[in-house]
């Protein structure tokens, strides 16, 4: 399920954007933690009392390594072993959209975070409307860079498919952030030129329960 940018490949840009919401002293879950890069950057930067999910065996021993604390687990099969708002803030950071169901894993980390960090690639970004126009095959990108038959994303979707959803499940959309290689933009109400513009976004999400 892991579709984390790896430390080899270099630090994801949204890194530095998901650093920069996180308060000092904060208690965070990363689900589909990858090698713990983003846990790691965020103990060192932000002090948080960071824990991790992840599925591959070997990206729990790097992030063991690390000094980091993770469990191997599945995140589509939920969170019972955390009691309800115990966590200042869930992070599911590029993973939501190769969750098996996506809306227990929303349902479950929006019960256990005060706050959600949520953030995946944008299947609307014009370049990959226009590849598909142009090309007539499933595009790629630096964001999406699988062939159709080894990608791990199952659910792509776009910004405002997760506008819908926000509104039909009474998620409180706090704040979206939408970039590019080039340009942030952010706002709470969403936008066509979002939707089109954005390569990806990332929001902060709360539950209205």
């Amino acid at each position: 399920m892991d579709n984390h940018y790896t430390q080899s490949q270099g630090l994801h840009v949204n890194y530095s954007l998901i650093s920069d919401i996180i308060e000092n002293n904060s208690k965070v879950l990363d689900l589909g933690c990858g090698d713990g890069y983003l846990l790691k950057l965020l103990k060192d930067s932000k002090n948080i009392i960071g824990n991790g999910i992840e599925i591959s065996q070997e990206q729990v021993i790097s992030c063991l390594e690390k000094g980091l604390s993770v469990i191997q687990g599945d995140i589509d099969e939920g969170l019972r072993q955390f009691s309800d708002k115990s966590y200042d803030y869930v992070i599911l950071n590029q993973t939501l959209q190769s969750a098996c169901n996506p809306d227990y894993v929303m349902e479950e980390m929006l019960r256990v975070g005060k706050k959600c960090i949520v953030s995946f690639p944008n299947f609307a970004y014009w370049r990959i409307r226009f590849k598909f126009f142009i090309t007539g095959n499933m595009p790629k990108s630096k964001v999406l860079p699988f062939e159709w038959y080894n990608t791990p994303n199952i659910h792509l979707l776009t910004i405002k498919d997760f506008f819908e959803y926000a509104k039909s499940r009474n998620i409180k959309i706090l704040q979206g952030i939408y970039t590019t290689k080039a340009t942030i933009k952010k706002g709470i109400q969403y936008s066509i030129f979002s939707n089109i513009l954005a390569e990806e976004a990332i929001f902060i999400i709360s539950s209205d329960k």
